[in-house]
This record gives C-alpha cells, structure tokens and sequence, in this order.
C-alpha cells in the first residue's frame, strides 16, 4: 500500500515520489576521537555506516526501519537546511544519517534493510496533474528503536508520520486529529530545515491509518480552493 496502511485503502489518485539514496558508505573501525566528538560511547558503536538522500522524512523512517532488522542504533541524523534542490553538493541531498553498530557486519545489515526500504516502500507523494505539493503520510504499524522514544510510545507501536508545505501541514494536521482518536505525540511546526511542517501521531494501528488518510484528503482540500478563507465577513454582505 502506497502510505503503508494494512486497514484503509490509499486516496485516490496518488503519485509516488521515489526517495534516491544519494550516497551509503561505511567505516569499520570509527576513530575515536570522531565518536567522542559525536556523543557516541565506544559500547554502542565502533563502526559507521553513513547515507544520504534527497528526502529527509522518508530517510528518517528508513532509519528507524533498520534498527527492526540489525543491532544497529541511529547515532545521528538530521535534516540539511532548504531542500534537495539547494543542496551543499550533489550528493548532499536532504539529510546526513548515521548507523552505529558494534562490528561491521551489524553496520552492513542496517544499511543494506535501509536501501530495501527505500527502494520499496517508502517515500514522499503528490497528486496527480500539474503543479501540485508534495508532502509525506507514512504509517508505521511497528515503530523501531529510533523514532518509538521520540514519539513517546513503547518499541513496536504504530505511529503516522505527516509532513507537508507550511500551510497544509497544520489544516492537514487538525483535520487528522479530528478524524480519528489518536495523540499528537510531536509536533513538527513549519518552517522544518526543509521549509515543512507537520505531526507524530500515535494510537491504534486503525485509527493512525484513518489519521494519515485524512491528513492528505485535507491537503487535496486546500489544492483544490487554495483562497477559500477569503471570504466577505458576515457584516459586510449588506
């Protein structure tokens, strides 16, 4: 399913915005004076493994994926300031991510669960036709070790991940709590590094689902009547 959802069926007329893994390289035995600099203790990692791609959010999730299916634990990622398109060097990207692990093998696995996620599952949508916004409702039905603690619910809960342009992230966000009983676990307000905004929700693995359906149903809404709150107040229709 194209937004990860198990329960509900994907909006209608989607385009998959497929994420590129920009550059995946690993170093076995990380210096460690580079490790102390990074906060990271020798116990947890002492190898590397280092990616970046042209979108952060789907980047993010793909990280947390990796820790389901490797020892490894995202020692440091973050988005880079304005977008792919403004990127410090071609291979720059949106975001710089970080696998630790204790021997290279683990490292390699992680890396190798993130390139498979990306590649099948996960990425960025728009709508279809012609100028139309790009924005990110992926559902996690089992968080992994990374984004769980950020959103505050135990290994292994589901979660929604939206994100959106400034204005539709915050009426898509709204109309996403109301559609479903969920929590606003973090709330990611615009402008992000990447001029975004958007929302962590949590609960049932069905409600997330109906959450993140009516988070892009809400965007299409203000696609379709981007002025529609520009209307003559009440006192004035004399």
């Amino acid at each position: 399913m194209a937004l990860g959802l198990t329960v509900e069926k994907d909006p209608k007329g989607l385009v998959p915005l497929r994420p590129a893994l920009l550059t995946c390289r690993a170093i076995e035995a990380v210096d460690a004076q580079l490790l102390k600099a990074l906060n990271v203790p020798h116990t947890v990692a002492t190898a590397f493994g280092l990616v970046t791609c042209d979108q952060d959010d789907a980047c993010y999730v793909a990280l947390d994926h990796a820790t389901k299916f490797s020892e490894v634990e995202v020692v440091f990622a973050r988005s880079l300031y304005a977008g792919s398109k403004h990127a410090s060097g071609p291979l720059s990207g949106e975001i710089l991510g970080i696998l630790g692990g204790a021997d290279p093998e683990v490292v390699t696995e992680g890396l190798w669960a993130l390139k498979e996620a990306l590649r099948e599952s996960i990425c960025f949508h728009t709508f279809e036709g012609d100028n139309q916004p790009a924005f990110f409702a992926h559902v996690i039905s089992e968080t992994g070790r990374y984004l769980a603690p950020q959103a505050g619910v135990p290994v292994g809960a589901p979660m929604a991940y939206l994100i959106a342009p400034p204005l539709e992230s915050v009426v898509g966000v709204d109309a996403a709590l109301k559609a479903a009983r969920v929590t606003l676990a973090k709330h990611i307000p615009p402008p992000s590094e990447t001029n975004f905004g958007g929302a962590f929700l949590t609960g049932d693995l069905a409600e997330v689902e109906a959450a993140a359906v009516a988070f892009v149903e809400a965007i299409r809404d203000v696609v379709a009547a981007p002025l529609r709150g520009a209307r003559r107040p009440m006192r004035l229709r004399r």
